[in-house]
């Protein structure tokens, strides 16, 4: 079924696959129509999408470009440095975001996760104050997902979701306090191929699924979300400057006009999860002001940004391995203090990083040593200042509140602390010396991790579990990006073995020749996704990319 809608500035209907370019700037959905699908892609809806993309589309492609003449730039030896044209900003000390929107004023323990069903209901009724329902990191995107999780939403937002296990086991969302719902969109750099959009010269291309997950969620749950005593709250990922930022805060005023609210009823909460952003917190608050509830820490992301962007710069910006860049090495630290200071001056929250273990039941000392660093890392971010936090499983929530509780108290947050104390200097930010050794198990985990998780990812799971860590995308990419570098970097582990294609193929194969395999398992396609990411002399801005293609062709 192929489902098409024009701009709202010619009249909306429904036609077929083939669009004349003359009928304006049109949305064709391409994919399959599953199960009320007509749901969530209704002529309306698909008529906003089709302004959003007529409107915004091309200024994503001119961020798009700035963003790999930027990564050339640093690549060819020029750090980031915090903007001479935009000092003015960083030094007008007057000006405020808009803040907490309603029932975003405590927001001590969030939790992430996808948006099926089932995880739905599990973290509606986790006892969290904020669900990053995540249609992004923790998402495969395959179409019943995309639009399933839309579905779920929708769902969950107006009290009807329901989940029946293959035994028959009827899921509901029992809790008499649910979290508020921040959705988050996928980035920028990700297209969504089961939609098309054609511009009014005739020029047809794959939809944006940033425009695509934002604008249906949208579009559809505003105004139930502000009946309900909240509102449309949206986590941004993978900014890489302001510029992205103004062009967030230009689509939200559409937005909010389109269907008629007021200006500023949107919040959002950027996560600063590269590394070009962390020079540019101050600008990224200021053009999203009327629309910005405060900032998150991605760590995880931020990590792999650095690794992105410093792969070929040589020895000095080669990490050890990935359990050992923690939250205490100087380069995080010195990126987690400015964030803080630069939330609270102007008003925003500071939202924490993840913990991501996954209790271990068959084991109660592992789960209670994993939970004492958990209680650490949590400490350590109240005390640095941090508003909340980010937890992967409810069973972290009473860890993870437990700390922030004996910071806050009965306060929603701490603003008022203002880190006077902290100066972050950009040679403190780029400061990526550790100290600590390459070693076999860390060639052999990243390896592992990688692959297992993009088996899992192309079989349409984005959050998995491996080795009691919920594993996402963006860990999957620190563990391949750390393989390429270290190879092209002609690294060797502690033990003395030089890490070489060869090395990790060797890898590869001992893997493959260990891992049971069920009917529907995708290793084979995974190794290969891996070794285009993590061998090959060209490095992809993102494996999802590469990934996606093989996706595509087994889910739809």
């Amino acid at each position: 079924m192929t489902i098409t809608a024009e701009s709202q500035t010619t009249p909306i209907r429904t036609v077929g696959a083939a669009v004349r370019a003359e009928m304006g700037p049109t949305i064709t959905i391409t994919g399959t129509m599953h199960d009320r699908f007509t749901d969530i892609l209704t002529p309306d809806a698909i008529a906003f999408l089709t302004e959003l993309h007529h409107r915004f589309a091309g200024r994503r492609h001119d961020r798009l470009a700035d963003r790999m003449r930027r990564r050339f730039e640093i690549g060819n030896g020029h750090d980031p440095r915090f903007r001479e044209d935009t000092a003015h900003i960083r030094d007008d000390a007057d000006w405020r975001v808009a803040g907490a929107g309603p029932g975003l004023e405590d927001r001590r323990v969030e939790i992430t996760g996808p948006t099926d069903p089932k995880m739905t209901i599990n973290a509606l009724n986790s006892g969290a104050k904020v669900w990053l329902a995540d249609q992004e990191d923790a998402t495969s995107p395959t179409w019943q997902n995309v639009i399933g999780g839309q579905l779920s939403l929708r769902d969950a937002i107006r009290g009807e979701l329901v989940f029946t296990s293959p035994e028959g086991k009827e899921y509901r969302v029992t809790a008499e306090q649910t979290p508020t719902i921040v959705m988050r969109p996928r980035g920028w750099h990700l297209t969504e191929k089961n939609i098309d959009f054609t511009d009014r010269v005739g020029r047809t291309m794959s939809a944006s699924a940033s425009l695509t997950d934002f604008g249906l969620y949208f579009f559809h749950n505003a105004q139930a979300l502000i009946d309900s005593g909240q509102g449309p709250y949206f986590y941004l990922p993978k900014i890489e400057s302001s510029e992205e930022a103004r062009l967030w805060n230009d689509i939200f005023s559409f937005s909010e006009e389109y269907i008629g609210i007021p200006h500023g009823t949107i919040r959002a909460t950027v996560l600063i999860e590269t590394l070009p952003a962390a020079f540019e917190m101050d600008e990224i608050l200021y053009e999203l002001r009327d629309h910005c509830a405060g900032l998150n820490a991605g760590r995880w992301d931020y990590i792999f940004s650095i690794i992105k962007n410093y792969r070929g710069r040589g020895a000095r910006f080669v990490l050890p391995d990935r359990s050992k860049v923690t939250m205490t090495v100087p380069f995080m630290r010195a990126y987690t203090e400015l964030l803080v200071k630069t939330c609270h001056k102007r008003g925003a929250y500071a939202i924490g990083g993840m913990s991501a273990f996954i209790p271990n039941r068959r084991d109660p000392e592992v789960t209670d040593r994993a939970l004492e660093k958990v209680s650490a890392d949590k400490r350590r971010e109240a005390n640095d200042g941090f508003d909340g936090t980010w937890v992967a499983h409810p069973d972290l929530i009473p860890a993870a509140q437990s700390e922030f509780d004996a910071v806050l108290g009965d306060r929603p947050h701490q603003l008022d602390r203002q880190r006077d104390d902290v100066e972050v200097t950009a040679e403190q930010l780029l400061d990526l010396r550790i100290g600590r050794p390459i070693t076999a198990k860390g060639v052999r985990d990243n390896v592992s991790v990688a692959i297992r998780y993009i088996e899992a990812w192309l079989r349409g799971l984005g959050a998995v579990a491996i080795d009691d860590l919920m594993e996402d995308a963006a860990t999957a990419e620190i563990s391949r990006s750390q393989v390429w570098q270290w190879i092209h970097q002609d690294r060797r582990t502690e033990e003395g073995e030089r890490i070489t294609a060869e090395y990790v193929e060797e890898m590869i194969t001992e893997l493959l020749a260990q891992t049971p395999r069920t009917d529907s398992s995708r290793f084979d396609d995974a190794a290969d996704v891996f070794r285009e990411v993590a061998l090959q002399p060209e490095f992809p801005a993102f494996l999802t990319a590469p990934a996606y293609a093989r996706l595509l062709s087994e889910n739809n």
